[in-house]
């Protein structure tokens, strides 16, 4: 069981993983809002068939609906056009890394938020060494005008901040929610404003227009990054634990990084680097897979 879960881990981040190449690809040639909107409503129609082959229905609850709306935008519409905005000025490897700050950003809000995940002295220091890391990013910034550059991290920052609010939301009012539903009913909604928002600020977009490279990226995104993920997501957290499946923010800036040298040709500074060792040193530290000792920083004993 444990290697099954291993490779549905490594699985889910095979396709969370490339998410911020196909965006990068897409973005090109897309507006960043409707670029959001095509994956949400892609995502929401392919989740809905998972759930009427299931033979699964949606709660007809008032208050479910309320709190999966307000989900719904912090966990997917506005991350999602953030980090569709972001890279159009940043690459897609310094956009995964970035997006290593989202359990960071939770266990902030969490502190404030839910009474059981108060802070304590290994996440105060996680954190602090996380944004550490961020100030190493944007400091090439800090010697020049502020560039579009800086406007890109910044997106990208806010969309972590978005999914951690998202997560925090959901574990105070969607706690015991069946599988499927949470994710579904969230992009199945955000699909209702999406369109016409998408419409109203970018325009319809002229299909022949757009190369089979982009609108492929598109399908990729929202079929295999959007909804088959959600799948595997909850598969895992079925059969194991939240601290496990917070392993996966470990994996997706390798292959972000990978991605974007290996096929947009992205140039890795010594910034990215050492940002990036600082956000997930900070990450592991914060999720207690390294511990602080007295002379140091130790692995957990598993």
């Amino acid at each position: 069981m444990r290697i099954k879960n291993i490779l549905l881990l490594l699985l889910l981040a095979s396709m969370w993983g490339p998410s911020f190449l196909f965006i990068k690809v897409a973005v090109a040639e897309i507006p960043p809002i409707t670029l959001a909107a095509s994956r949400i409503v892609l995502a929401a129609i392919t989740l809905y068939i998972f759930l009427l082959i299931s033979g699964s229905k949606f709660k007809k609850s008032a208050s479910f609906w309320k709190h999966v709306a307000i989900t719904g935008f912090f966990a997917q519409s506005l991350p999602f056009i953030l980090i569709s905005w972001g890279e159009v000025y940043i690459d897609s490897a310094l956009a995964s890394i970035l997006n290593g700050l989202t359990p960071l950003f939770t266990v902030i809000l969490a502190n404030f938020m839910i009474a059981d995940e108060k802070m304590n002295v290994q996440k105060i220091a996680g954190t602090v060494l996380g944004f550490i890391g961020l100030i190493v990013l944007l400091s090439p910034n800090f010697t020049s005008d502020i560039k579009a550059s800086f406007w890109g991290i910044f997106a990208i920052t806010l969309a972590a901040a978005s999914y951690g609010m998202g997560m925090v939301y959901t574990r105070i009012y969607l706690k015991g929610t069946p599988p499927m539903h949470a994710p579904a009913s969230q992009l199945l909604i955000a699909s209702v404003y999406m369109i016409p928002l998408s419409l109203w600020i970018d325009g319809p977009l002229d299909i022949a227009a757009i190369s089979f490279n982009a609108l492929g990226s598109v399908l990729i995104l929202a079929v295999f990054g959007t909804a088959i993920a959600y799948v595997v997501y909850f598969r895992i957290i079925e059969n194991t634990s939240a601290s496990f499946l917070s392993m996966v923010t470990y994996l997706l800036p390798i292959f972000g990084v990978v991605l974007g040298v290996t096929f947009l040709d992205e140039s890795i500074s010594i910034e990215t680097i050492l940002g990036a060792i600082c956000i997930l040193a900070g990450l592991m530290i914060a999720n207690n897979v390294l511990k602080l000792g007295v002379f140091g920083l130790k692995p957990k004993r598993v």
